[in-house]
């Protein structure tokens, strides 16, 4: 993907990952093989990391530190699919902590729930409602 602004192009894009710190990498990695079902990809033992694909050419990736903040960052990971109230269901009978049940959000013109990974962080499942969004 090459991005174009103002008639400058710059040079192309072919994955992107987004990290995170975790200081129990065994619970992060329960909640995200074999709860949520994402595929490890590469796991960076030398470093205490794990990258997982989270769409084509997207990945989330975690590693183990000993310093984390106490409150993790205010960070959302968000998985967009259809199936929100599949995915509510199948997270609550696997023990995920869910904040409330899906809902549509009129203002953002989506439906969707929020849940927290071991570490804290936001898990977003969402559908978008807008037409517009045909990614």
């Amino acid at each position: 993907m090459t991005v174009t602004t103002e008639g400058k192009s710059s040079p192309a894009i072919d994955q992107q990952i987004t990290w995170f710190t975790t200081r129990d990498l065994a619970a992060t990695v329960r909640f995200y093989e074999n709860v949520v079902g994402l595929t490890c990809v590469l796991d960076q033992k030398e470093v205490d990391c794990r990258i997982y694909r989270i769409s084509s050419d997207g990945y989330i990736g975690f590693c183990q530190r000993d310093y984390v903040p106490e409150q993790p960052a205010k960070t959302c990971i968000t998985i967009v699919s259809t199936k929100v109230d599949e995915w509510y269901r199948y997270l609550c009978d696997h023990g995920a902590t869910v904040e409330k049940p899906p809902a549509v959000s009129s203002r953002a013109n989506l439906y969707h729930f929020f849940c927290r990974d071991p570490n804290g962080y936001t898990l977003e499942v969402q559908q978008f409602l807008d037409p517009s969004w045909n990614c």
